[in-house]
């Protein structure tokens, strides 16, 4: 389900103050990070994840991240990039109409 502009926003004012709860760092993407990250999206919806890599490798785990989880990018600035999806069975995050 792609989000309009109005929840990009909604969801980008709620990430504003959170932390990092998933890090990659300098052996990439491993089944372990995976892992964290479904079970953080699952737990929260709504993740920032820090990504330690040049500008260029970091564009490209950001892509691996949402293709193997699923998750939505919302904002990326940095080595910050918000990651955002429905959990389907108990939903945290109220979204605004489209």
């Amino acid at each position: 389900m792609p989000l309009s502009d109005k929840q990009i926003r909604h969801l980008r004012s709620l990430a504003h103050h959170l932390k990092p709860v998933v890090r990659v760092g300098q052996y990439g993407i491993r089944d372990s990070v995976l892992t964290e990250l479904s079970g953080a999206l699952d737990a929260h919806e709504l993740i920032k994840v820090k990504i330690v890599a040049d500008k260029a490798e970091r564009v490209a785990l950001i892509e691996r991240l949402t293709e193997a989880s699923g998750a939505q990018l919302i904002q990326h600035i940095g080595q910050m990039a918000v990651l955002f999806r429905r959990n389907e069975k108990k939903p945290k995050i109220a979204l605004p109409s489209r």
